[in-house]
């Protein structure tokens, strides 16, 4: 019998995403309808599949470690949880329209209030705010030429009224 883990190229230290990452890549290599017609690659994708299952589930993975694993065990293995096989997987349907009141749709208002209110909030701030500096600095400019504008007046007013009495 052949060292499971030899057979996925992992070390008998490796963690379970770098078990699962190696069994995805050697499945995705030796797949048969990758290698049609290959028995070898077959034969290899089968012995990768078993030593997944085993190696992917911390409990066949202690007992396979201790030598207690039985034939039987590694015969009943179920398919450690993941991505499920696409021969299994079941044909998706559009879901049918129920006659009557059904679940209300999802409110993403108010799950983006919830999870982001705050950051909500600190934004209108900011806007309420530099929409106010906006603001004053217009009047301020308003007010500037105003006073650029009166200060013209008074000039040409008293520049004329120095000519009229020069002109007597």
């Amino acid at each position: 019998r052949r060292d499971l883990y030899d057979v996925l190229g992992v070390p008998s230290t490796a963690t379970a995403a770098q078990i699962k990452t190696a069994y995805y890549e050697q499945s995705f290599r030796y797949h048969p309808d990758r290698n049609a017609g290959s028995a070898a690659a077959a034969a290899r994708f089968a012995a990768v599949s078993e030593a997944y299952r085993v190696l992917g589930s911390a409990a066949l993975r202690r007992k396979y470690d201790r030598g207690l694993l039985s034939a039987e065990e590694l015969r009943d293995a179920p398919r450690p949880p993941g991505r499920p096989p696409a021969a299994a997987a079941p044909p998706r349907r559009a879901p049918a329209a129920r006659p009557g009141p059904g679940p209300p749709p999802f409110d993403f208002d108010a799950f983006y209030r919830a999870h982001y209110g705050e950051q909500l909030q600190r934004e209108q701030l900011l806007r309420a705010r530099r929409e106010q500096l906006r603001l004053r600095r217009e009047e301020s400019a308003a007010e500037g030429r105003l006073r650029v504008l009166s200060d013209l007046s008074v000039g040409l007013l008293f520049f004329l009224s120095v000519a009229i009495l020069y002109g007597l």
